[in-house]
């Protein structure tokens, strides 16, 4: 069973999921990447398009995307009961989260099931619904990688989000905050383990051959920055040492502090521009936001050009032991078009 889960006013869906469990009792999950690399052959007119673009660009009610939509939001896009192809992350999970193996390997997938986000929540809320089961497993093991995420120094920003709600004419009738609930975490864990593995999965090989790769970073922040952000905390009546601030743990133990409370929202966007910004470099340095030695991103080749390089790099030495698919250069060149900061 292969299903997306999105934003109800989604047009491309590049990323679905799976789950089963096999005879030993651990999970069997898959993340199932569009397979955008295959549409886009090197040097061809629409990499060189897209690659000037960088990323898609979403605005109220409205996307200009990277691809051209009949890529994006028809070939490409991971539609239900559709023949897509795909590029998979298939890993052996323990119900204790830890990964045992994966596979990362071309695909042909068929989704049987677009989800909202909110429908995917009800079915969490009332365990009834299509793929009821298969969901409030994913959602559990979910939870339980989450813990052992957070536990080892991964940060859980809050960050609200505002929606708008359009008329046929485009305009806007209602606006709110969204809210972030079980089902967007679950589609988020999944998502990090796919990039993490596709890293790490570089890592083990980085030192026997010379490999040029993209990787996902978050430095650490300047020490005026972090030390404002001390004594901003402080005045509200919370406890916080900017000395121990490359202790990711710092600041996770001053969320759960703050969850709930109406300082929340300010802390939270205060710390945010208090940080580094994550970017893509070909120069790994970890990403010290989520707590991993080891991150890219893979999981969006659809709308961002260095995820869809990602991609190819992989299929190279995965399937091709071609460890020279781009230069460094070549690397640094792409990414100084395509790499602006975005989110984890």
């Amino acid at each position: 069973e292969i299903f997306t889960i999105d934003p109800k006013d989604a047009k491309d869906f590049d990323d679905a999921v799976s789950i089963e469990r096999n005879d030993d009792g651990n999970f069997i999950v898959g993340v199932h990447i569009a397979d955008v690399s295959h549409f886009v052959p090197d040097g061809s007119p629409i990499y060189q398009e897209a690659l000037k673009r960088g990323t898609s660009v979403y605005l109220v009610g409205k996307v200009i995307p990277m691809l051209p939509e009949r890529l994006s939001n028809k070939i490409c896009s991971l539609v239900p009961n559709e023949d897509r192809l795909t590029y998979s992350v298939i890993a052996e999970v323990t119900p204790r989260g830890k990964i045992l193996g994966y596979e990362i390997k071309k695909s042909i997938i068929n989704s049987k099931r677009r989800f909202t986000y909110e429908e995917v929540q009800e079915i969490l809320d009332s365990g009834k619904g299509d793929f009821a089961e298969t969901l409030l497993t994913m959602n559990k093991l979910a939870k339980t990688m989450r813990q052992k995420r957070i536990k080892s120094g991964s940060i859980n920003f809050y960050t609200p989000e505002v929606e708008f709600s359009l008329d046929k004419t485009g305009h806007v009738t209602d606006i709110k905050i969204k809210e972030v609930r079980e089902s967007h975490n679950l589609i988020e864990e999944y998502m990090l383990m796919a990039n993490q593995i596709i890293a790490g999965h570089i890592k083990k090989i980085e030192n026997k051959n010379q490999i040029s790769f993209v990787y996902r970073i978050h430095d650490l922040h300047e020490k005026e920055k972090i030390f404002e952000f001390d004594r901003f905390v402080k005045s509200l009546g919370y406890s916080f040492d900017a000395r121990e601030v490359n202790n990711s743990k710092q600041f996770q133990k001053l969320f759960d502090e703050i969850n709930g409370t109406e300082e929340e929202a300010v802390i939270n966007e205060i710390a945010i521009r208090s940080m580094a910004k994550a970017v893509y470099s070909v120069n790994n340095i970890g990403h010290y936001g989520l707590g991993f030695k080891y991150y890219t991103h893979f999981t969006s080749p659809i709308r961002r050009f260095p995820d869809l390089i990602v991609h190819k790099i992989i299929y190279e030495i995965v399937d091709k032991s071609n460890y020279k698919k781009y230069r460094l250069d070549e690397l640094e060149d792409i990414l100084g078009i395509g790499a602006c900061p975005m989110n984890w």
